[in-house]
């Protein structure tokens, strides 16, 4: 295998109703269109997707859902995900 760095910053953030606060400071530097990848229905009823995206119309994106990702998804999951980014 060839040598090669792989880096993948992320930031986690707690708390109740800071989906959007959270958002809204980086979604400045991201381009008009966002994906937003998720998986059943637990982030519909906690309001986690409510907030997230009244930030993103707040924002001008369009957004493009990717849903119904299982824990440890499969290949043909990822490729489904893939395409839809392309």
């Amino acid at each position: 295998m060839k040598e090669f760095t792989f880096t993948y910053p992320a930031r986690v953030h707690f708390g109740e109703k800071t989906a959007k606060k959270s958002l809204q400071a980086g979604l400045g530097s991201m381009g008009k269109t966002v994906m937003l990848a998720y998986g059943g229905g637990s982030i519909k009823g906690n309001g986690v997707y409510e907030e997230v995206m009244e930030a993103l119309k707040e924002a001008e994106k369009e957004v493009v859902e990717f849903s119904g990702i299982m824990p440890n998804p499969t290949y043909a999951k990822v490729q489904e995900g893939a395409a839809l980014a392309k």
